[in-house]
């Protein structure tokens, strides 16, 4: 077996559960943006007595923070495999976790949360509006269209090239529905894959970043970039995120 095979296979052997992506540690090199995400949470937990995470993945970031949280919170999740994993993990807490298949129809009464908190999920601004408490606090970290998209390039894609997704466009939709922005910010950082099993591996848990992009049809290039990677120490991409604070009025 040569070295892109057992990379390849690697790879595809791989688990991906909740979101847990230390498989690529060491392997995608990233710099730190300027905003922590957890500590803004944090910030804002202190006054809140209601807590919402939508797309709580396995639950993994309410356990980081579980010693700030208030009394009552609550996780959504829409991808079923995650369902289960997260009430095992986020139950024994006193966290709900909710199985929701409709971002425009969430199962809460109008005026819940005080606190409404996503990390890299999609989201209704209308629902965020009616369920978060006049003066409650919406913070989101999002993952923006032009994310890796060198990765795309190289694949001949550009799918992503319009940019659709960016802060000017998430912070108009607040605003149009009711939120007020508080603070936002967008930035584009470097990063580094280091070798082909990290990309081969990236492609399958994010299926969305190249759309009807299927590994096993793209030896070609899969091997044209296994070869890149290896004369110039990594593929270098940007990874594309904004993060919003907003208020309701």
């Amino acid at each position: 077996m040569n070295e892109f095979e057992r990379y390849k296979n690697e790879a595809q052997d791989a688990v991906f559960e909740g979101w847990d992506f230390s498989f690529l540690e060491g392997r995608f090199i990233e710099k730190k943006f300027s905003w922590n995400y957890s500590e803004l949470v944090k910030s804002k937990i202190k006054k809140s007595g209601v807590l919402l995470d939508m797309g709580t993945g396995g639950g993994e970031f309410l356990l980081s923070i579980r010693d700030f949280l208030p009394l009552k919170a609550f996780a959504t999740e829409g991808f079923k495999p995650n369902v289960q994993l997260a009430r095992k993990t986020l139950e024994p807490l006193g966290i709900v976790v909710i199985e929701i298949e409709d971002d425009e129809n969430l199962p809460f009464g109008n005026e819940t949360f005080d606190l409404i908190i996503n990390r890299h999920e999609s989201y209704s601004p209308r629902e965020l509006n009616r369920i978060l408490k006049t003066g409650g606090i919406f913070i989101t970290q999002q993952v923006g269209d032009m994310d890796n998209i060198e990765l795309n390039h190289f694949f001949d894609d550009s799918s992503r090239d319009k940019n659709d997704w960016c802060l000017a466009g998430a912070a108009g939709e607040l605003e149009e529905n009711g939120i007020k922005i508080n603070y936002k910010k967008e930035e584009f950082i470097d990063s580094r894959f280091m070798d082909i099993g990290a990309v081969i591996y990236y492609l399958k848990v994010i299926t969305w970043q190249i759309p009807g992009f299927k590994i096993e049809e793209n030896p070609g290039k899969m091997k044209q970039l296994h070869q890149k990677i290896k004369r110039e120490n990594g593929f270098s991409t940007r990874q594309h995120r904004f993060i919003i604070i907003g208020e309701k009025l």
